[in-house]
């Protein structure tokens, strides 16, 4: 089946309602065993000028495709970020909060705080609605006026040109980072499965068990059979 080419329709219409700027945010790293959740948001001000061409959401792509569109969307949008939210922020928040926190970082480090966002799925993660939620996310506060108009759409990150943006920005930036890591915990391959459950991952995990990286309220946990994790062995006296 021929997959949808995101386009500016969505951005138009906001644009023609009185927005000034909008932007389209899309997370990565939500089902990985290891690492951060990571939000791209990717912040636009006229739609004179076309998407990069073959612009897709992230998952359709190959590697060499994201890194080669990466770039592009830099030159095209005015203006791109991505925020974090750590391992251990996942599980104290869980992970609805913890991509709000992270979308709350990534909109920060932009040039200017969008009129409006777009953002993919039905629901609202910018601003979750549930009082216990909200609560959760203590360090979800904005320094400056947050944005006045937030828009779900389902499968936004296929029809929307700035969501499917903000897909492959997030997705480049969070494999960047966990390949970072490698070096410290080469056993895991994070270079090659960026903290997703690949086979050699799992092995790691049977033999050395859980490093400061991984999710430790994730179900996955309860198949591991050492107690001992990584951190506790290094912080036993050498003898």
């Amino acid at each position: 089946m021929t997959q949808p080419v995101p386009d500016l329709t969505t951005e138009q219409r906001l644009l023609a309602a009185g927005a000034t700027s909008v932007a389209g945010i899309d997370e990565v790293g939500r089902g990985a065993w290891a690492g951060p959740v990571s939000v791209g948001v990717v912040l636009i001000v006229e739609t004179d000028a076309p998407a990069p061409v073959g612009l897709r959401d992230s998952k359709l792509l190959s590697p060499t495709a994201r890194e080669r569109l990466a770039p592009l969307v830099s030159d095209w949008a005015t203006s791109t970020a991505v925020g974090h939210a750590s391992a251990r922020e996942c599980d104290e928040l869980g992970m609805r909060a913890a991509i709000a926190l992270a979308a709350s970082r990534a909109i920060e480090q932009l040039d200017r705080v969008p009129d409006a966002v777009i953002v993919d799925g039905p629901l609202d993660l910018l601003f979750p609605q549930s009082l216990a939620l909200s609560a959760a996310v203590a360090d979800h506060r904005w320094r400056r006026s947050p944005p006045a108009v937030v828009e779900a759409v389902i499968k936004a990150d296929q029809t929307c040109a700035t969501v499917a943006a903000a897909s492959v920005v997030a997705k480049v930036t969070r494999d960047a980072l966990m390949a970072e890591l490698t070096e410290s915990y080469p056993a895991f391959d994070l270079d090659r499965n960026a903290g997703y459950p690949s086979p050699v991952h799992q092995t790691a995990l049977r033999g050395y068990g859980l490093t400061p990286l991984h999710r430790r309220s994730w179900k996955f946990t309860e198949t591991i059979p050492w107690e001992r994790t990584i951190e506790r062995n290094l912080s036993e006296p050498q003898r």
